[in-house]
């Protein structure tokens, strides 16, 4: 892990548990890295109890594994888990179509319809590919925003952190393929939400994020395969 400025916020507890999450999101801290809970609250020049705090919440949330008697280790992703988490992340999506397809308002498929022209923009270079995924990523949230439902918003934030990482280890040569099926389906999904159609909508999420799995699953397999 690179060096980090030190934290001097006095919620030191929560300042740790950013830094800690945003490290292993970037991956900074790799898949299956050991942690040194002393190294660690050196660097982020802070005690060890708020470290260790913030472990025992990235464990809680599955982004690390407490191994008893081996140490404390940057959780690994695979294929079996990605395929777990699409499957309740699908849920959570159909419920929030569900729910937003009685609530949704006009201003809110206007911001959807400007993620559908952003993630229309050619993509030729890295920095383009992640201003897409960050689009992509605004374009979900904001159909789970439309749900109105917190508890649902809190855990699609958590689910999120698994995919994040699950992209980053993933080897996708092809991904550049895909994204006129995207936009398809990210059609569909708007436009059935816009039609108030949930049915629409929930069938329209299953046949995106299925195929979304499918090339996630498949690049880590690449991945692994290469290491």
């Amino acid at each position: 892990m690179t060096k980090r400025s030190p934290i001097t916020r006095e919620r030191a507890n929560d300042a740790v548990h950013s830094a800690l999450r945003q490290a292993i999101l970037t991956s900074a801290l790799r898949p299956g890295e050991r942690l040194n809970i002393a190294e660690l609250a050196e660097q982020l020049r802070v005690s060890l109890t708020p470290v260790r705090n913030a472990v025992q919440l990235l464990a809680a949330e599955g982004l690390i594994d407490v191994r008893p008697r081996s140490g404390t280790f940057v959780a690994t992703i695979t294929p079996e888990d990605v395929v777990e988490t699409f499957q309740i992340r699908g849920a959570l999506e159909g419920l929030a179509a569900e729910l937003a397809c009685n609530l949704i308002t006009p201003e809110q498929i206007d911001g959807m319809r400007r993620h559908l022209r952003a993630l229309a923009r050619p993509v030729r270079t890295v920095a383009d590919r992640q201003q897409h995924e960050r689009d992509n990523a605004a374009l979900h949230m904001a159909l789970v925003l439309a749900s109105r439902n917190i508890r649902l918003l809190e855990a699609y934030h958590r689910l999120n952190a698994h995919i994040q990482i699950a992209r980053v280890h993933a080897e996708d040569a092809e991904w550049k393929d895909r994204l006129r099926d995207e936009r398809m389906e990210h059609d569909e999904i708007v436009d059935a939400l816009e039609a108030r159609q949930p049915e629409r909508a929930v069938r329209a999420i299953r046949v995106h994020l299925d195929r979304a799995c499918h090339a996630l699953t498949r690049g880590i397999d690449v991945r692994r395969a290469a290491v």
